[in-house]
């Protein structure tokens, strides 16, 4: 990231989200909505401003489970590092203001919104961790966390500094449940598995509890451990002998003991008696949640105009031989936007999402086949089921003759309208019956020879 915000040929605009798509490929129009830091660019992300401010709220990076003051950087990393103020906590009492040296600090900032012009578009909006109150005690016991929650309590620079401790009461755990699969694979919330990233980040966190306290008592609960990759299965192994358990089994329910916090959590053995419901007790259960499209999702696409799979992520225009491009020509997907993938798999995407739009904005000319929908004008009966059947918004009425039009950029001659038209009034380029029908004849007449 910090090579990124160095490039003096890439302008990275934080807090901003898109309000709106036109055009095509060459030549979108973005407006973006940039929402105001009330900080500007003088900022040099110091962090004075943090020490004297007294307002404070739970940090969003660290899972909510330590605070962060109303003005900060949103992490010691952060790119740029700029202060930001969270109104909604800011009681205005200009301590930050006058401990600026800089002159960085304006609460007089407002949203703006910006228009841009791009050729090409790139969607990489990552991915958010199933999380529902109630299911296995999340939200309702506060030592059952998830994954996320638990890298921020192993994360030097986390709410504990590293140090294994239960949320409830601060106290060390000694004995720890991982459950596998936890909204995922799973007919009544997502049905996809999260491409096994789930388990190597079990594999991980396991390992490291491990070695930060070989007595801890670890456990994870699974279907199956799905290691497919380079290495994965050898990593797998490795943590066994790290004295890591791993038991098939289904988890119905958790329930916690009021006086302890205590987690009594029932366990069936899916390899001994499948019948046999036990009882055992926790002093932490870690989730290992699915991944899901992230949230706004469903917004930014009806911006876009993209298609989802059924499981709400964005959708490839090929998933064997395009699994990069979208339906329409000049956006490209990047990493979780498409579905569940590990880092490897995401930078493999992300690479292929820049190499095809540097294809389209290299210099000189970018040739498209013009194998297109045609319309026959006279023959239109005008009903308007092309534009309502086109996957790829191509299609649509003028607004004063009323007989369909196709956008020949955005069309990618699928053929699905001419299949719809019940006037026949639509055809596509080098697809026509007469000419299928020349070529059947050429080859019988060659046989026939």
């Amino acid at each position: 990231m910090l090579d990124v915000n160095r490039n003096k040929n890439i302008h990275l605009m934080t807090l901003t989200e898109v309000q709106s798509v036109s055009g095509f490929v060459g030549n979108f129009e973005v407006e973006v909505l940039q929402h105001a830091k009330y900080t500007n660019s003088d900022c040099n992300g110091c962090r004075a401003c943090e020490e004297v401010c007294p307002a404070y709220s739970a940090s969003e990076f660290d899972q909510n489970l330590g605070p962060r003051k109303a003005i900060y950087v949103s992490f010691a990393q952060a790119v740029p590092m700029v202060a930001q103020i969270d109104m909604t906590k800011c009681i205005r009492c200009g301590l930050c203001m006058d401990e600026c040296e800089l002159n960085a600090i304006n609460f007089d900032d407002t949203d703006k919104i910006k228009k841009l012009k791009v050729g090409t578009i790139i969607v990489a909006t990552g991915w958010d961790e199933f999380r529902q109150e109630g299911y296995l005690g999340y939200g309702k016991y506060p030592n059952v966390i998830t994954q996320l929650e638990l890298e921020r309590i192993l994360a030097p620079n986390g709410p504990t500094y590293g140090n294994i401790v239960r949320p409830s009461d601060g106290k060390h755990p000694h004995k720890i449940l991982f459950i596998q699969c936890v909204g995922s694979r799973d007919l009544k919330r997502n049905r996809h598995c999260s491409s096994g990233v789930c388990c190597l980040i079990s594999i991980k966190n396991t390992k490291l509890i491990k070695q930060h306290d070989p007595n801890i008592d670890v456990i994870v609960a699974f279907i199956d451990i799905r290691a497919g990759g380079k290495a994965y299965e050898e990593y797998y192994l490795e943590s066994r002998k790290y004295g890591v358990k791993f038991v098939k089994a289904s988890i119905p329910r958790i329930q916690e003991d009021a006086e302890t916090h205590n987690l009594k959590v029932y366990m069936q053995d899916m390899l001994q008696d499948c019948s046999e419901m036990k009882e055992h007790e926790f002093d932490l259960v870690v989730l290992s949640s699915a991944m899901e499209p992230a949230q706004g999702i469903g917004i930014l696409n009806d911006k876009l105009k993209l298609e989802r799979s059924p499981d709400g992520f964005f959708k490839e225009y090929h998933s064997r031989l395009n699994p990069v491009d979208t339906n329409v020509v000049g956006i490209s997907l990047a990493g979780a936007s498409q579905g569940p993938k590990s880092i490897a798999e995401t930078i493999m995407q992300a690479k292929g999402a820049a190499s095809s739009a540097n294809i389209i904005m290299r210099p000189g000319e970018y040739r498209m086949r013009m194998e297109k929908a045609v319309v026959d004008e006279i023959r239109c009966s005008k009903c308007g089921l092309c534009v309502e059947n086109c996957p790829y918004d191509a299609i649509a009425l003028d607004p004063v003759q009323k007989f369909a039009v196709v956008d020949e950029v955005k069309c990618r001659s699928c053929g699905i309208c001419a299949q719809t038209c019940p006037s026949q009034a639509i055809t596509v380029r080098n697809s026509r019956g007469s000419q299928f029908n020349a070529v059947i004849d050429n080859l019988l007449y060659r046989v026939a020879e």
